[in-house]
């Protein structure tokens, strides 16, 4: 079956979302409209709720253009999703969380918590930073160097997962006649001493019904596809090109069929913004609509930063430059200069593209136009699912979940019903089997 992701953003995935008369004001921070979204989309059988995370944001020279969006209006992610496990039974939470500025236990312990407390519905979104506002609320002034970031990642990685695993998942016995809470024999240290971390273990919060949480990450640049391939369950991705996003499918599975794993095991949900209208014509006039409401100097900036070039000093319907690769998201720059140069877009024509979805494939059309699109890229091996990133919430999920959802089951391509209590069951990913375990 299909898989669904939602990847949620305050009042919409558009950059203008904010400015538009459906979405509520201080959507951003407001639990209440949380919750209805969670319940939206565990109604529509969704697999997870995705929220993104960043730990930085403009500085003083900036505010003059970051005032325009709302990129600076979050909430903490696995705070949020705890509390919206507590009102929903099945839908998966998956929240990122940076390498590089925390320790691995404290990821670690967050994540099992989250997993402890949804009763094994928890992901956790592993990315390396790129803003170059984070450093300054660390104590510094730079990131470190993008070949050392990865260096971390992977070791961070390893250290959480090892964590993961210090309980067997029958460890706590309780015996009180006896006395002991846990078996001694199924706890296991971690020890690990590598290059940058060095940490005993084990962990303070025990397995969960799904052994440990999912791990994701949106990795597409060659160092990013090694480590997604070792290591993630699913892999977001941007994809504008239905036979780019087949060969980078083929591509991750061939390599984690190198490390041992099951290829189907890996999945590939690359973002979808979809517009939905009774007609095409209705659906364009939505998309042109919010369109319209991006700010040019927001849009600029936005498009600027993706790229790694400071766009201002160019014609804005004149073409897009070329640019040097930008260390840290040199997949995410790549799609949106190969689509630029593909469509002969002006610097205008691909912010508008940009900045309303960040890269992110944008479909417009009735039902029929939108399912006939997921199922194209689903049945013809592109994708495994898709991460939907509504235009608008609450309204754009509402039309989802209540016109193109029915219409995928109809086609049998997705649930009517959860398969399982966990995230990984209704992935259909394998429980991990305890490492430290085996060994032991």
């Amino acid at each position: 079956m299909m898989k669904l992701g939602l990847f949620v953003q305050g009042g919409g995935h558009h950059v203008a979302a904010w400015r538009h008369p459906s979405t509520p004001p201080g959507a951003s921070q407001d639990f209440a409209h949380y919750a209805e979204i969670a319940r939206l989309a565990e109604r529509g059988r969704f697999d997870m709720i995705f929220l993104a995370d960043t730990v930085g944001t403009f500085g003083p020279d900036d505010l003059e253009v970051w005032k325009r969006g709302h990129s600076a209006s979050r909430l903490e992610p696995v705070t949020l999703l705890s509390a919206l496990s507590s009102i929903t039974t099945n839908i998966g939470f998956v929240a990122t969380f940076s390498t590089s500025f925390i320790e691995p236990f404290h990821v670690a312990r967050l994540f099992a918590s989250l997993d402890k407390i949804s009763g094994g519905r928890a992901g956790w979104n592993l990315v390396t930073s790129a803003a170059p506002s984070e450093p300054f609320n660390f104590s510094r002034d730079t990131h470190a160097p993008p070949a050392e970031r990865y260096s971390r990642a992977e070791e961070f990685a390893d250290v959480v997962v090892g964590l993961w695993n210090t309980w067997d998942d029958d460890a706590i016995i309780e015996d009180r006649d006896a006395g002991i809470f846990f078996d001694e024999s199924r706890m296991h240290y971690l020890r690990h001493r590598g290059e940058f971390y060095a940490v005993r273990g084990p962990l303070t919060v025990h397995r969960s019904p799904q052994g440990h949480p999912v791990l994701v990450q949106a990795g597409q640049s060659d160092r990013g596809r090694e480590l997604a391939a070792r290591t993630a369950d699913v892999i977001f991705t941007v994809q504008q090109e239905i036979d780019v996003s087949r060969a980078f499918r083929a591509d991750v599975h061939a390599r984690a069929t190198k490390y041992g794993r099951d290829a189907s095991a890996v999945k590939i949900m690359p973002g979808v913004v979809p517009f939905i209208g009774a007609t095409r014509e209705e659906a364009l006039a939505k998309f042109e609509e919010l369109q319209s409401l991006i700010h040019p100097e927001l849009g600029i900036r936005i498009l600027s930063e993706l790229i790694g070039t400071d766009l201002s000093v160019y014609p804005i319907d004149g073409p897009l430059p070329e640019a040097p690769p930008k260390a840290g998201q040199e997949g995410r720059q790549r799609v949106v200069l190969e689509m630029a140069k593909r469509e002969n877009l002006s610097i205008r024509q691909v912010y508008q593209r940009v900045a309303g979805a960040r890269g992110h494939r944008i479909i417009h059309g009735s039902v029929k136009d939108i399912a006939d699109d997921l199922e194209e890229w689903y049945s013809t091996g592109a994708a495994d699912g898709f991460n939907i990133m509504p235009p608008l919430f609450p309204a754009s999920l509402i039309e989802f979940v209540e016109l193109v959802v029915p219409e995928l089951q109809r086609r049998g391509l997705f649930r009517r019903e959860y398969e399982g209590a966990t995230l990984r069951e209704n992935l259909g990913l394998p429980f991990p089997a305890n490492r430290h375990a085996a060994r032991a």
